[in-house]
């Protein structure tokens, strides 16, 4: 089974790690999931900041 990594310097989905971990976000089982990789990461940091500034109040 392969899994998939979102590069987030070249900003392409690798099919197995290809490069340092430091660049990577995943593993994840789809293509598809990977290229929405920075998506969710966005949508989670929304979230959570969000979160913190409901904690802050």
């Amino acid at each position: 089974m392969s899994e998939f990594w979102y590069n987030v310097v070249s900003h392409q989905v690798e099919e197995g790690p290809q490069s340092d971990w430091s660049k990577l976000l995943g593993p994840y089982a789809s293509r598809a999931e990977a290229e929405q990789a920075i998506a969710q990461v966005q949508a989670n940091n929304e979230r959570w900041d969000e979160a913190d500034e409901d904690a802050n109040d």
